[in-house]
């Protein structure tokens, strides 16, 4: 299993790195989580500097996609040649899924045509004018596609993933290990409260 986190030039430490903390304590030999640029590397817009370990391309090919969120989106869904690669992404075959301002890259690509979107409220007018409703609310999904709106709430991407590809044991397992000492409990049920009602009835294990 390949996931693949799309982090563009001026993106937010916090919608990347989290996801990829999360996602990587999945310890299968199956199991690869990347950072995906369309350059060799990026800076984030604090200043840190990450190198590609996946291309676009690859990205796109990938069982499941998170988008991150940056300071330059809108220039990122104004490059022809990243959406060219980009349209190459397909709900059919894989997990797609934007935190905060990749939404508006997902409104961009036309998947979320009937589907209502979360995302932060710098991003909510610009998704809007895109012809999406935009939800109070920090996760959504259906089917294949999902939303997740303010920084802090990248762990129910990772963990929406990781349910959906392993099975929500693992993906408990994986929030368990990344909340605050003393308050696991609490982060895990909000976390389902947040995730579960998007979650299929059986989730099956596919890794």
């Amino acid at each position: 299993m390949h996931i693949a986190i799309l982090t563009f030039e001026g993106y937010n430490e916090l919608d990347s790195l989290i996801a990829l903390g999360v996602l990587n304590r999945i310890q299968n030999d199956d199991w690869k989580v990347t950072i995906a640029t369309p350059t060799a590397q990026v800076t984030s817009m604090n200043g840190v500097t990450i190198r590609q370990m996946s291309s676009l391309e690859e990205a796109v090919q990938a069982d499941a996609v998170i988008v991150g969120s940056g300071m330059a989106t809108r220039e990122v869904v104004e490059t022809p040649g990243i959406m060219e690669v980009l349209r190459g992404l397909d709900p059919q075959r894989q997990l797609i899924a934007a935190q905060c301002s990749g939404a508006l890259v997902l409104a961009e690509l036309g998947l979320l045509r009937d589907v209502p979107a979360c995302t932060d409220l710098t991003t909510k007018p610009w998704v809007i004018a895109a012809g999406v409703d935009v939800l109070n609310q920090p996760f959504f999904a259906r089917g294949n596609v999902a939303t997740a709106g303010g920084c802090l709430a990248s762990h129910y991407l990772a963990g929406w993933v990781i349910a959906r590809l392993c099975g929500k044991d693992e993906a408990v397992a994986a929030l368990h290990y990344v909340a605050p000492v003393g308050e696991k409990q609490d982060y895990i049920d909000r976390a389902l409260r947040n995730i579960g009602p998007y979650l299929p009835a059986e989730v099956p294990a596919l890794v």
